[in-house]
């Protein structure tokens, strides 16, 4: 025995001669830890629900108003032949995981034939042409002293 009152294990104690413990102290422990585990699992599963609930409405709330833009956008008038190219870099880094497989398979099975392909070159062509004669922000003379400041 240690200075508290319990029994030290060690090489020189022979193991048969020690008590077995007592068996409904062992199913007592058994049941307090699976009645604990069970309340942990029962909070931590409805702390997930509550989390993807709001989360789900969010993205409801998300999509509603991405539809109120999309039929703003589509009011004007002008703006039906205006096309935009999303980058597969941008689409790539956004996922992960499986999912990215996935969408990169998809990219690649729904490419568009060359003779599609050859009229978004040249209406890429035409938006070069357009940009290169739009006067940009760094070139425009009423910025030049906010980003002369900003270079300091």
């Amino acid at each position: 025995m240690d200075e508290d009152g319990l029994p030290i294990v060690g090489s020189g104690i022979d193991l048969t001669k020690v008590p077995a413990i007592q068996q409904k102290r062992t199913v007592a422990f058994l049941n307090q830890f699976v009645v604990h585990t069970v309340q942990f699992l029962n909070r931590f599963s409805t702390v997930c629900e509550e989390k993807l609930s709001a989360l789900s409405l969010r993205i409801q709330q998300i999509e509603t108003t991405l539809n109120i833009l999309d039929a703003k956008l589509s009011s004007i008038p002008g703006l039906e032949d205006v096309k935009f190219e999303v980058s597969s870099e941008n689409v790539s880094g956004v996922t992960n995981g499986p999912m990215a497989q996935a969408a990169t398979d998809q990219q690649t099975a729904g490419s568009p034939p060359s003779g599609q392909n050859n009229t978004q070159e040249e209406g890429l062509q035409k938006t070069e042409v357009v940009t290169e004669n739009v006067t940009t922000v760094a070139k425009d003379p009423r910025y030049a002293r906010y980003l002369k400041m900003v270079q300091v």
